[in-house]
Formats: C-alpha cells, sequence, structure tokens
C-alpha cells in the first residue's frame, strides 16, 4: 500500500511539474508577444507618423494654389445676335446651397452622398456598401468617395493614382471638414464640378442644356444634371438623349429611396421625353466659319486670356 501511495505521490508531482513548465513557457510566449509587439507596433507608429507628417507638409502649397484652371469661353454670335457657337469652357456664376431649390440638392445627395451632411469627410458606411455591391456584382459599380473627397480631388491634387495622393485626397477631405462648414463644402463643389459640354460648375451645365439658372431647375432638369456627375459625356442629354432620359429616371428613383420625394412628386416627370439645349451649333458649314474667325483671333487681339463674345456678319439663312 506504501508503494502505491509513493508511486500515487511520484505521478501527482511529475503531473504538477509538466502542468508548471507549460504554464511558464505560456506565459514567457504571451509577455515575448506583448514585448514585441510594443516594440514593432511603437515603430510602424512612428514610420506611419513620418509619412503623414511628409505628406501633410506638401498640402498648405497645394491649398495654397487653389487655382481654378480653364481655357477662357469665346462665343460666336451671327449677325442676328444668335449664339452659333462656343469655344472654350464655360463657368456660370457662383452660386450657393441657401440659393437652390431643395430638389437640386436632393439630387446631388441622393446619388453622391447621401450621408454628407452626418460623416466627419469619409464615410466608413459608405465604403462598406460600395465594396459589399462590388464584390457582389463582379466589378466598380459604386464608389465610397464622400462629396468632401471627391472636391479635394478635383480642386487640389492630380490625377495620378498613387496611395500618396489617395492619403493626401483623405487628409483634404479631414482638412476642409475642418476648416468650412458644410454648406460651404457643397457650394464649392457644385460651383467647379465638370458637368459636361465645357460646363463647369452646376449654373453653367443649367444654361448649357436648359438654357435658364440653376434656381429655376425644376426636378426633372436637376435629376438629370445630377445624372451627369457619373460621367459627363455618356449621360449628356445632348449627346445621349437617351442614355440621358434613363439616367434621369435612376437619379428619381433615388431620391425616392433616399426619401427626399415621394413617386407622386415625380410621377409628371418621368415620361416626359429629354428636352435639352444642345450646344449652339448651326452644321458644318458654320463650323468652317466659325473655326476660321477663331484662329484669327491671336492676330487681332492677342493671344485670349478672359471670355470673349464676337459679333460677326454671318446670316445663317
Amino acid at each position: 500500500m506504501a508503494k502505491k501511495s509513493s508511486i500515487s505521490k511520484k505521478t501527482t508531482s511529475s503531473r504538477s511539474s509538466k502542468t508548471k513548465k507549460q504554464g511558464g513557457f505560456f506565459a514567457r510566449l504571451i509577455a515575448f508577444t506583448l514585448k514585441w509587439g510594443l516594440v514593432v507596433g511603437l515603430w510602424l507608429s512612428i514610420i506611419l507618423g513620418g509619412l503623414l507628417f511628409w505628406y501633410a507638409s506638401e498640402l498648405p502649397s497645394i491649398t495654397k494654389s487653389m487655382v481654378f484652371e480653364r481655357r477662357p469661353t469665346v462665343i460666336i454670335k451671327a449677325s442676328n445676335g444668335e449664339i452659333v457657337d462656343r469655344y472654350g469652357d464655360l463657368k456660370g456664376k457662383i452660386v450657393d446651397v441657401k440659393d437652390l431649390p431643395p430638389h437640386v440638392i436632393q439630387a446631388i445627395l441622393a446619388t453622391e452622398d447621401r450621408r454628407f451632411y452626418d460623416h466627419f469627410g469619409m464615410d466608413l458606411k459608405g465604403i462598406l456598401r460600395a465594396f459589399f455591391v462590388n464584390v457582389t456584382r463582379g466589378g466598380f459599380v459604386q464608389g465610397g468617395s464622400t462629396l468632401t473627397q471627391q472636391l479635394a480631388k478635383n480642386l487640389f491634387l492630380t490625377r495620378e493614382r498613387t496611395i500618396k495622393r489617395k492619403i493626401q485626397e483623405l487628409m483634404l477631405a479631414f482638412q476642409l471638414e475642418h476648416e468650412l462648414t458644410k454648406d460651404e463644402i457643397l457650394s464649392a463643389y457644385l460651383n467647379r464640378v465638370y458637368l459636361g459640354s465645357g460646363a463647369y460648375g452646376i449654373d453653367a451645365a443649367a444654361h448649357v442644356y436648359f438654357n435658364k439658372s440653376a434656381q429655376e431647375l425644376n426636378i426633372r432638369e436637376a435629376a438629370t444634371i445630377a445624372g451627369l456627375l457619373k460621367a459627363p459625356s455618356r449621360y449628356s442629354p445632348s449627346n445621349n438623349p437617351e442614355l440621358s432620359a434613363q439616367r434621369t429616371k435612376t437619379v428619381l428613383q433615388s431620391m425616392v429611396d433616399a426619401e427626399y420625394i415621394t413617386e407622386s412628386d415625380i410621377k409628371a416627370y418621368k415620361n416626359l421625353p429629354p428636352a435639352p439645349r444642345r450646344k449652339p451649333s448651326s452644321g458644318e458649314s458654320v463650323r468652317y466659319y466659325t473655326d476660321y474667325i477663331v484662329s484669327q483671333l491671336d492676330d487681332l487681339i492677342g493671344t485670349v486670356d478672359q471670355d470673349i463674345t464676337v459679333e460677326t456678319m454671318l446670316d445663317k439663312d
């Protein structure tokens, strides 16, 4: 009996010793992992901080040179005062979101950034939603950039697609959110965004496509212009009336989904054919004439560095 008891005690002691060794090993492993995890994390933080500081050091020079470059607009008029052609880029008057009808703003937000007034420059929900949509549809269908990020990209940065540029774009978005109000950001975006046919800004687009100011746009027209943001040339009512009409219906439905308007609000507009105001042009013969006039301008008045209107003796009839 004594021998059995002795063996039992030795076995228990052996197991206890083994357990202690295993416990000590795991404790040392955890301590090692925590120690080097902190060291690696610290160095990564230093490197990342230095990288962000380097990128941020370039931002002041970028923000100070917020120059909106465009070619001067040259408008050619016939003898009766009718516009027969236009060259260069058109920029309408500066508008404030407070001066625009609510449905104009709602059309933009419904298609581009529904959470604009809630996020801080980056919309995490929007990014996840876009990722899910793109994965389920097997391609790039939806983007996750906010209007603030788009403004940062359009105003300050080059078109290069690099990690550095994307980081700077995000940093600039945060900077804009910090320094400007939401209405100021949205106003800046609407006044500078390119909307096709040489039109920069929503007021210019309203004049080019509908011969009216942005303040006069109805729901259907606002949806048409909002639809241009995805692809100005593809969905231009001047170039592709049918595609433009389809895109307009999509925007109107997005406005309904976002609960900005109801189905009854857009019922009168859904089945209407597009009513674009085409870019002024009067056929090939007139184009030859206007091209000749533009080619002579440098000799007549020097380099064209501002918008001008040229009155001609052209009789279209």
